[in-house]
């Protein structure tokens, strides 16, 4: 890690099923950033909220919301991140999109489907982690529910800091907030967390949470729930660094492969 890294939380209410509204108001959100950041993590699906319209919403990577999102990482110098509805050789994918500052793209395709919504019936799922380098930073970025799934999820000394992007209902907000500390705490990294607010067109209400935990599982962030808003916490790349050549617990963990 070359210094630390600036995250930008962007904690919003999202537009049902209209990208072009979503696009408009995040891009408001954007532009009121006050200080220069790294990193902007928007929600799971953040154009549409979260949708089983796939055949009717997807959008491929050349189409309007990856142009947009580069055209906002080239504006504000940063790595914009988040999911939304992609087709992709005849399949449908909740597939993040890393739109970096010079204008290139990174994917990852959400691994772990919600079956309690349908959602894979949908979509396809991912085959592969996707770990991308930022100011000497690894970081790893994952969707939602892959929260729940720690083997996937694993650090193996391939990445400083995770990023999960979600559309995580209030009525489960206990887990989402306790599996983030979990995951920071298990894999000796930072971890950022960043859901929606407001309330979807099925009536489900989601109440955020989005934070920052530090490697020792404490939240370093501010963000308060059912409140949107954009919050830029700083990462200390040293006290990272420091706590992982005290406290090396991964020079003990198990050895295994991920059979797919």
């Amino acid at each position: 890690m070359e210094r630390n890294l600036k995250v930008s939380m962007v904690q919003t209410a999202l537009v049902w099923e209209n990208p072009q509204a979503n696009r408009e108001l995040l891009e408001q959100k954007l532009d009121e950033l006050a200080e220069p950041t790294d990193l902007v993590v928007l929600p799971e699906m953040f154009t549409t909220a979260f949708s089983m319209e796939s055949a009717k919403l997807a959008e491929t990577l050349d189409g309007p919301t990856v142009r947009w999102m580069r055209d906002m990482a080239q504006r504000k110098q940063a790595a914009i991140v988040g999911s939304l509805i992609i087709l992709d050789n005849g399949q449908y994918f909740n597939r993040l999109v890393w739109a970096k500052p010079g204008g290139g793209i990174s994917t990852y395709d959400k691994r772990h489907l919600f079956r309690m919504a349908d959602e894979h019936q949908h979509y396809s799922d991912g085959k592969a982690r996707l770990v991308e380098t930022l100011a000497g930073w690894r970081v790893a970025p994952f969707v939602c529910y892959d929260l729940r799934f720690p083997v996937w999820t694993r650090n193996r000394g391939d990445y400083d800091l995770a990023l999960y992007v979600a559309n995580w209902p209030q009525v489960r907000r206990d887990p989402w907030s306790k599996l983030l500390l979990a995951r920071a705490i298990e894999n000796q990294c930072y971890v950022v967390g960043v859901n929606r607010v407001g309330t979807d067109h099925k009536g489900l209400a989601y109440s955020g949470d989005s934070v920052v935990v530090d490697p020792k599982g404490m939240p370093i962030s501010q963000t308060l729930p059912h409140q949107e808003r954009v919050e830029t916490v700083e990462l200390d790349a040293k006290a990272l660094a420091d706590f992982r050549v005290a406290f090396p617990v991964g020079l003990d963990a198990d050895q295994f492969d991920i059979r797919i």
